[in-house]
């Protein structure tokens, strides 16, 4: 084969120009590697601040349910203020739950008793974002103990 050949097989630069084919494909290679790589990271995030804000709503509220039952004259109302504590709490991370269904407060012997514990629990379900109607969730449960003061009186 001569000059002539190679010349026509080639071109005039005397190499095969690769990639003639794939101009502008880098921008569309990014484009798709960024929606696969960034929406699904970017939903992570968004999901796990949800649940450390449920996290975090639900053991300030378990702890101040305990003070609040551990401190007050009548238990009866201090559970239904904590309830109501419980929404709040929850509320200011932007989750949307039932205080009365996600509290549970047991009292040993009995919550008014001076050295009486008082052990709280809230269990919530926490919807994931972005699912339409909170069908999917994730259980969140934080627990509190409180004593009540050994020499408080007794209403």
């Amino acid at each position: 084969m001569g000059r002539a050949a190679t010349l026509l097989r080639h071109g005039p630069r005397g190499c095969a120009a690769a990639g003639d084919g794939e101009r502008g494909s880098a921008v569309v290679e990014f484009l798709g590697g960024t929606v696969v790589l960034v929406v699904p990271l970017v939903y992570l995030v968004l999901t796990l601040a949800q649940l450390q804000g449920a996290a975090f709503a639900a053991q300030g509220a378990a702890r101040d349910t305990g003070r609040l039952v551990a401190t007050s004259s009548d238990p009866g109302t201090a559970i239904e203020l904590a309830a109501v504590g419980v929404e709040l709490a929850f509320a200011d991370h932007g989750i949307e739950v039932d205080g009365a269904d996600v509290l549970t407060v047991t009292c040993s012997p009995s919550c008014d008793a001076p050295g009486a514990t008082a052990s709280v629990t809230i269990s919530a379900r926490v919807p994931l974002p972005f699912w339409p109607g909170g069908s999917v969730t994730v259980p969140i449960e934080a627990d509190a103990v409180t004593v009540v003061d050994s020499y408080r009186e007794r209403s």
